[in-house]
């Protein structure tokens, strides 16, 4: 969950939620706008968590935030409920106005394309665990209760009250962060390298210190 708070749901959860679901016939949507292409070390955030969705909603990195564009990705149960509606309409049953708009289509290509040749998962597999073991040594900081995260995601909570002001410190320090009550979210670009890394942590530590 990204803003929510960068929650990260403990270990079984989404496996014993997927069988609750089934048995009661209820479709899985998950919502991949942050996590989708491979923010959380996966192209998608749903294989990180081993889920098998009905509709997965995607956006943002689709186009890497160049151009406006989402998608709707849709499993053959949904595929064959809506093509057989569409059938007795005589149409397709599930279109926008700027549906396969030819301009964002084109960008989206462009940067899936580039994902691949810049093995952009393996990227974020190989740096993720220094990013974020970084910011887990934040958690000895007599004003961080947590630290969580997946990949090239992740939430240090504060105790109440220093999110907004810290967030505000931390962009003085040359750090760009959301906060999120007293979560600071981190969200860095999928290319960051092992050098930004340690130069990010160094200057949050500072604006920590600040507060």
């Amino acid at each position: 969950m990204g803003a929510g708070g960068i929650v990260i749901p403990p270990a079984r959860y989404f496996e014993q939620l997927q069988i609750l679901l089934k048995k009661h016939d209820i479709l899985l949507v998950c919502d991949e706008v942050v996590t989708a292409f491979g923010r959380t070390g996966s192209m998608f955030g749903s294989t990180t968590m081993q889920l098998q969705p009905d509709l997965l909603v995607c956006a943002k990195a689709l186009s890497s935030a160049y151009i406006p564009i989402s998608a709707l990705m849709i499993s053959s149960r949904v595929y064959e409920a809506v093509e057989l509606q569409s059938g007795e309409l005589g149409l397709f049953g599930l279109t926008m106005t700027y549906s396969g708009h030819p301009v964002a289509s084109a960008v989206a290509l462009e940067t899936l394309r580039i994902y691949e040749e810049l093995h952009i998962v393996d990227h974020v597999q190989q740096i993720s665990p220094i990013f974020l073991s970084g910011l887990m040594d934040l958690q000895s900081h007599p004003l961080v209760k947590e630290v969580r995260g997946i990949g090239l995601l992740a939430g240090v909570e504060l105790e109440p009250s220093y999110g907004s002001e810290c967030a505000r410190i931390a962009e003085e320090e040359g750090v760009i962060v959301r906060a999120i009550g007293d979560t600071i979210a981190f969200c860095p670009p999928l290319i960051i390298s092992e050098l930004e890394i340690k130069e990010l942590l160094k200057r949050f530590t500072k604006a920590l210190n600040r507060l």
